[in-house]
């Protein structure tokens, strides 16, 4: 119900922009005919009239933009919402439930220390992202060893998302140590991201491949690519936008905030690099890249 109501609402603005322009060009045609013997007027007119009309444009453009805003931002309070609500429910459940049976008291355990991760990972995309936008001191930033990184992150996505080394696992990685400047805490952050991204929308069978690459001497490029729903070409670059997910029927059940891409982008252009993303449609699969400079150690 909403979604069309905005929908209306956005084609409203669009249509009333275009009739104010329409009138516009009318009005100016007419101040040129009848004064097109006085200098002035004329001078006047043709002056301000394109003035006139830009600033409806323009108007009519930061109106559609705050009405999809303002759809980014209720999506990601009924995500949060959801992602909030659901592991404090079960956590709650859990303890109300007081199991006498010793095995069941660790399964319960075990779930609840699941749920309180999951709680936390919540808090922190939503954290980190106000950190991004605000920025860090880079006086601290540091050469890190960017093979440790990604590799310490594959490990611990397998961990947490109890998956197997031939679901995600390395597809070519350089054996001598590559280095980037910047912060370690937040390369991890997005490289995780970026794995966590693409086991989300991998489906059942996860195959994803996981390659570091150096296409010149000052570059270093982490490559993920799965196998997964894909990307609809027009949403390639609005996915790294805050707040915002894909309309895709398949993505529907997939938790999130719409906050994990967004942080990956700002990261790496914090750290003078860039990410991207490359699909060929929905349903067949994605890869992720993320740029980053490298140094040499002398």
């Amino acid at each position: 119900m909403r979604i069309t109501r905005r929908t209306k609402a956005i084609a409203f603005f669009i249509a009333l922009g275009a009739c104010l322009v329409a009138l516009a060009i009318a009005l100016n045609v007419g101040w040129m005919i009848f004064n097109w013997r006085q200098a002035a007027p004329l001078v006047l007119g043709i002056i301000l009239f394109p003035l006139l009309i830009a600033g409806l444009v323009m108007n009519t453009i930061f109106l559609v933009r705050e009405i999809r805003r303002n759809e980014q931002q209720d999506s990601f309070l009924n995500a949060i919402t959801h992602e909030l609500k659901t592991p404090i429910a079960s956590i709650r459940l859990y303890l109300e439930s007081r199991p006498l049976v010793e095995a069941q008291r660790r399964d319960f355990y075990h779930i609840m220390l699941e749920d309180t991760d999951r709680l936390l990972g919540t808090v922190e995309q939503v954290l980190k992202a106000s950190q991004v936008r605000q920025g860090s001191l880079r006086q601290s930033w540091q050469g890190v060893n960017f093979n440790e990184i990604v590799s310490d992150m594959l490990e611990l996505t397998r961990l947490r998302q109890h998956l197997s080394s031939s679901a995600l696992h390395w597809g070519s990685k350089p054996s001598d140590e590559i280095t980037v400047i910047g912060s370690a805490e937040e390369l991890r952050t997005a490289v995780f991201n970026l794995f966590d991204n693409a086991v989300k929308y991998s489906g059942e069978e996860k195959n994803i491949v996981v390659d570091i690459l150096t296409p010149n001497i000052d570059t270093v490029a982490l490559r993920v690519l799965d196998h997964g729903v894909g990307i609809g070409r027009k949403e390639l670059k609005r996915i790294f936008n805050r707040f915002y997910r894909a309309p895709n029927p398949a993505t529907g059940q997939v938790r999130g905030t719409g906050l994990g891409l967004f942080i990956v982008r700002s990261i790496a252009r914090r750290h003078g690099g860039d990410a991207y993303a490359e699909s060929e449609g929905e349903g067949l699969g994605s890869t992720f890249t993320m740029r980053l400079p490298r140094v040499y150690r002398v």
